[in-house]
């Protein structure tokens, strides 16, 4: 397998530490609002990442954070009237149901910001002793130049970040660069520490969670492309001062989607909040993955419609296939020209995926697969054959997160099935019609 490395901007084999487990972690939301679709493009593709690995045996210990301390969290507390707790409680849900809607698990590892405070002030005072960070009348601050590779992750150096426009400039630091570890004030909600009552840097907090929940380097550290800079060269500058590793061996970013062309905020009212999504989600989530991880994406609805008649018939199409294979009659073995036919779109599906995680030539391979199905499905193929073909479609879906949930059939709904296509047969149309209405009544249609 060969993942593109963020940090070494190249393609590099994937070799987890540890053989057939994978390490994971991925920035998650700051909870003061609900999710919008570009929040939700890193949570499809590393639930889609994580999906694969275990599908090849691998057992992925996967964590993404909820971030409930931030400024817009207590101004959102203040607006309703809330705590800054509550607040965050009501939009970690939100965010969990609207992953689940989406197709992503939600049995991982989710640590909270307020859960680590003990752990963040530790290891800030840590940081100080060792001279990497600096207090200045109750903030701290790291000490950028204790780090001879910084830049390194955004492929910038010292140089140029100086002159950037994005430093921000305060006198009260050593340099531009340096960054907030800690911040002193009295305002919303705040903890005790050695340096001062307050909160902690936003660039602080993940470093410790990984640090607290792996023990060690890991193997993948994800999110959007958004991140690189600084906030995830800031969590490397920490991780190389305190552990002596850059906290992850490989780097993952996706990158940005854009509305209509145009970059989404909250703040300027052009963010499309999952939950506000039209249609079945799976559909959206086969838009989603149908553009290479590491490309932009621009979304409009037009292109979410096409999707919407696509899944529609790939979903028929695994329903019939489902269902002709368990009324088959025919249970001849499959043949080796059909099951080859099939294994060449597994393979396909299979090498897509081992490329740097290609969803769109590996949804290719599923579309090529379903028009198989198709032929099958004419030819009036055997039992063996269809079942092959359903298992097969259905292990790519489960990968893709999009399955289908078909029902199967009891003994007496496949007497029912068997009397409605006697009726066909003898063209008695009026009878037939009852049946189907009465299968589709049940849902097995």
């Amino acid at each position: 397998m060969k993942i593109w490395n963020t940090y070494t901007n190249q393609l590099e084999d994937f070799v987890p530490k540890r053989e057939k487990e994978v390490s994971m972690y991925v920035c998650g939301p700051t909870v003061y609002d609900h999710i919008h679709i570009g929040n939700a493009r890193p949570v499809i593709f590393f639930d889609t990442v994580t999906r694969y690995f275990s599908s090849l045996g691998y057992h992925v210990r996967f964590a993404s954070n909820f971030t409930d301390v931030d400024d817009r969290i207590i101004e959102r507390a203040r607006k309703e009237q809330r705590t800054e707790l509550e607040v965050g409680d009501y939009y970690i849900r939100q965010f969990l149901e609207a992953a689940e809607s989406l197709g992503s698990k939600t049995d991982y590892i989710q640590p909270r910001v307020t859960e680590y405070m003990d752990k963040i002030i530790d290891f800030i005072q840590e940081l100080v002793e060792k001279e990497a960070a600096y207090v200045v009348d109750g903030d701290v601050f790291f000490r950028v130049s204790k780090v001879a590779e910084y830049g390194h992750l955004s492929n910038r150096n010292l140089d140029e970040l100086q002159a950037g426009a994005r430093i921000e400039l305060n006198q009260r630091k050593e340099s531009p660069l340096d960054f907030v570890l800690w911040k002193k004030t009295d305002s919303g909600i705040h903890w005790h520490s050695p340096f001062s009552d307050g909160r902690p840097g936003w660039h602080t907090e993940c470093v410790v969670m990984v640090d607290s929940i792996f023990h060690s380097e890991i193997d993948i550290h994800g999110g959007g492309s958004d991140l690189v800079f600084p906030h995830h060269e800031n969590e490397i500058a920490q991780a190389i001062v305190s552990r002596h590793h850059r906290l992850a061996r490989y780097w993952l970013h996706n990158g940005r989607l854009n509305i209509d062309g145009a970059e989404m905020h909250k703040s300027e009212g052009n963010a499309l909040f999952v939950k506000d999504l039209p249609g079945d989600k799976r559909a959206f989530r086969l838009f989603m993955l149908s553009t290479h991880y590491r490309s932009p994406i621009n979304f409009r609805f037009e292109s979410l419609s096409v999707y919407e008649n696509e899944w529609k018939k790939l979903e028929n199409t695994i329903k019939s296939l489902f269902r002709n294979s368990e009324l088959a009659t025919d249970q001849t073995p499959i043949q080796d020209r059909e099951l080859a036919m099939i294994q060449q779109y597994e393979t396909q599906f299979i090498e897509a995926m081992e490329l740097d995680f290609n969803t769109p030539n590996a949804i290719t391979a599923l579309w090529g697969l379903t028009k198989q199905a198709n032929i099958f499905l004419k030819e009036k193929a055997s039992g063996a054959t269809l079942k092959k073909t359903v298992d097969q479609l259905r292990a790519m879906l489960d990968i893709l997160g999009v399955p289908v949930c078909v029902k199967s059939l009891s003994a007496d709904e496949k007497k029912l099935f068997a009397e409605w296509e006697t009726l066909r047969l003898k063209k008695e149309w009026a009878k037939a019609d009852e049946l189907r209405k009465e299968l589709q009544k049940r849902e097995l249609l």
